[in-house]
């Protein structure tokens, strides 16, 4: 994914390069290449909101497994 991210950026900026000779094509250009960057960082930002929601369920389930392991030492 971010590999992927990396090439379509730097395609963006190549294709920009090659093409750019007059002010309407780089403003339109400019105006693409936010475009996917902002879909990009949407869907990275969504990756990390699951990995964090993972870690929170990982984090929930080691706390239950102490209390258990507590109140099984206590008997």
């Amino acid at each position: 994914m971010e590999k992927f991210a990396i090439g379509m950026v730097l395609g963006c900026i190549g294709g920009a390069l090659l093409v750019t000779n007059n002010y309407k094509m780089r403003t339109l250009v400019r105006k693409g290449q936010e475009e996917a960057q902002a879909k990009l960082d949407q869907m990275i930002d969504e990756k990390i909101k699951k990995c964090e929601k993972g870690a929170q369920k990982i984090a929930e389930e080691v706390e239950k497994d102490e209390k258990k392991t507590k109140k099984s030492e206590k008997k």
